[in-house]
């Protein structure tokens, strides 16, 4: 599968601090990878690296096969970047600023094809002070699109705005890699990260600490599937003794881990059998938002070790 980024031993040092610390990872071609992290992870350093904006110190990287920050011009004329917090002329339609980035980049992009492309096109007319921020967002989408971009750095794109608008710039996101556009995508919100991401990579303190599908960190990183049961914490005490499990009670619920369905209907019988009230039951795996936690907590205790590559 051919790689729209290659890093390999990336650093990224200023005095005092390792701000990026030999990480290595790919991004497929027409593929959604999200790059995720707390606040003063490395995501903003890597990120303006591979966009030919900061010098790497060490490592090497390739965009398109071309080295960033040696080959700037000639890369920036290839991929579309969204900031965080985008901003624009508040004067200004969205149809005028496609029009003004065209010229900027020598290219004659339809303003009502990517106003239609990401669902603007009844705003095309509207100054950019009276959008709304998912509006602006769709705006700032479109102008990063006029280049006819193949790779797509967007950074927090969904920050602050509401349910409504934030799944409105999922369905952009999805249409940028069926167009066969690359998507790297950095977000605080995993569950956005775990429904758009073909990959992942968790990097913190410099490091990456988990890479793969999401599907694939969650079942190697999550903890078991569990049973939830609202009882009393007798009942635990119950299942510890006769069933041979082991549950925790806590908040009214007791919680047993599974091993196998099997495990669940073995039990579900116990509990039918122990006389102890019980209300009702569901079961509950991790989601990746569940996994970066404690993967993050690990790290910061001291007790994870990072992967060298994603």
């Amino acid at each position: 599968m051919r790689q729209a980024i290659e890093v390999h031993g990336l650093v990224k040092e200023y005095p005092g601090l390792m701000a990026v610390d030999h990480i290595d990872f790919t991004v497929a071609a027409g593929s959604v990878f999200a790059f995720l992290g707390p606040n003063g992870a490395g995501k903003t350093t890597t990120t303006e690296i591979l966009e030919g904006l900061r010098r790497r110190t060490e490592g090497e990287v390739r965009v398109l096969d071309l080295d960033p920050w040696k080959d700037g011009y000639a890369l920036h004329r290839k991929i579309g970047v969204i900031p965080q917090d985008f901003r624009f002329f508040e004067k200004i339609t969205p149809r005028e600023g496609i029009q003004y980035y065209g010229a900027l980049f020598g290219t004659h992009p339809d303003p009502a094809d990517l106003l239609r492309r990401v669902a603007l096109e009844d705003k095309a007319d509207s100054r950019y002070d009276t959008l709304s921020g998912g509006q602006k967002q769709k705006m700032g989408l479109a102008l990063s699109l006029t280049n006819d971009p193949q790779i797509c750095f967007l950074d927090e794109p969904t920050t602050g705005l509401d349910p409504h608008a934030r799944r409105a710039i999922w369905e952009v996101i999805r249409g940028l890699r069926a167009e066969g556009r690359t998507v790297f995508l950095t977000t605080h919100y995993l569950e956005e990260a775990e429904l758009l991401a073909d990959r992942v990579a968790i990097i913190h303190h410099g490091r990456i600490i988990a890479a793969g599908t999401p599907t694939e960190i969650i079942r190697t990183r999550g903890r078991p599937e569990r049973l939830l049961i609202e009882a009393p914490a007798s009942l635990a005490d119950y299942l510890r003794t006769n069933a041979g499990v082991s549950a925790e009670a806590h908040d009214g619920r007791v919680e047993v881990p599974l091993g196998t369905k099997g495990d669940a209907l073995r039990v579900l019988n116990a509990v039918a059998t122990s006389g102890i009230p019980w209300e009702g039951f569901t079961t509950t795996q991790d989601t990746l938002e569940d996994v970066f936690v404690r993967l993050v907590g690990q790290m910061d205790e001291g007790t994870l070790k990072s992967e060298g590559h994603a």
